[in-house]
């Protein structure tokens, strides 16, 4: 993760993702024709430009990673901004140029650039701006979303779920979805209220968010496999006459669920092996199907 990486590896990832946008530039020229500040956007282009975000990774590619939906989001507001035709030709091509961005906290970057726009700055700045905040948002919203919200939200709803309640799955997308749209339009207005001067505050915060994020993260996840990842032996021990259950009378008094730990352990050393979770899934339908037809599961 981003927040993980030393100053000079994330230097070097904000200058090989400079060299993927320049690689796809078209831009003809750096300052606008028209150089006066445009009319300020309203609430409504602003959640506009919001609701457009959640198209970002319609055209995904190799090339351009998400440029296609990343100006899908901004055009609206761009058409307002730039009245002349050139000036908005070039503001266009500058934003097809590569961003790889993460998906949620996405509006930020664009409301920051929006203000940019707005204000008429150098496309050559604004570009830094969006090269600069690629890695910061994604480490944010992977540790936020992918390790925190969403275990928590899965939990709630898997355990609603396991009870044979239908609202299981309801709530896990309520739950979800309401931080997911109050963040992705909360962030939207910050952003471009905040312009340029949430750059500094973001880079100084970063790293504390996402290791805080993180940390709840892995506990929530470590609270999921002590409760949802059932694995137990019906094996036993035989000492002359007498007879131990290998399950409760040795495993869990050493130590509570050690065998789904055990099996989780070698789940994530396997990933990190580069099997596949298809892989994986298939290979604990296999160890599930054995193990009940051989007796030790």
């Amino acid at each position: 993760m981003a927040f993980n990486d030393s100053e000079a590896a994330l230097a070097a990832k904000a200058e090989k993702r400079m060299e993927q946008a320049l690689a796809t530039s078209s831009v003809e020229r750096d300052d606008y024709v028209d150089t006066t500040p445009a009319e300020p956007l309203t609430k409504k282009d602003i959640n506009r430009m919001a609701w457009r975000s959640l198209a970002l990774q319609a055209s995904f590619n190799y090339e351009r990673m998400q440029a296609g939906g990343w100006l899908y989001t901004l055009i609206p507001a761009l058409r307002k901004i730039h009245k002349n035709d050139e000036d908005l030709r070039n503001s266009m091509k500058m934003h097809l140029e590569f961003i790889n961005v993460h998906p949620f906290d996405v509006t930020f970057l664009s409301g920051l650039v929006l203000a940019m726009e707005q204000s008429k700055e150098k496309i050559s700045t604004i570009r830094a701006v969006k090269v600069a905040l690629m890695g910061p948002l994604g480490g944010i919203g992977d540790a936020m979303f992918w390790l925190t919200w969403l275990p928590i939200c899965a939990g709630i709803g898997a355990a609603l779920a396991l009870e044979g309640s239908m609202f299981g799955p309801i709530v896990f997308l309520l739950l979800f979805n309401a931080l997911h749209f109050g963040l992705r339009f909360g962030l939207a207005h910050y952003g471009y209220r905040a312009g340029l001067g949430a750059i500094n505050v973001l880079k100084n915060s970063t790293k504390k968010i996402s290791h805080a994020a993180s940390i709840v993260g892995m506990t929530v996840i470590g609270a999921l496999v002590a409760s949802y990842v059932r694995l137990s032996t019906p094996l036993e021990i035989h000492a002359g006459e007498a007879k131990i259950a290998l399950q409760s009378g040795v495993l869990d008094k050493l130590m509570p669920n050690l065998l789904p730990l055990g099996f989780t352990l070698v789940v994530y050393w396997l990933m990190k092996k580069g099997y596949s979770p298809v892989k994986l899934i298939g290979l604990t339908v296999v160890l599930g199907l054995v193990g009940k037809f051989m007796g030790f599961l």
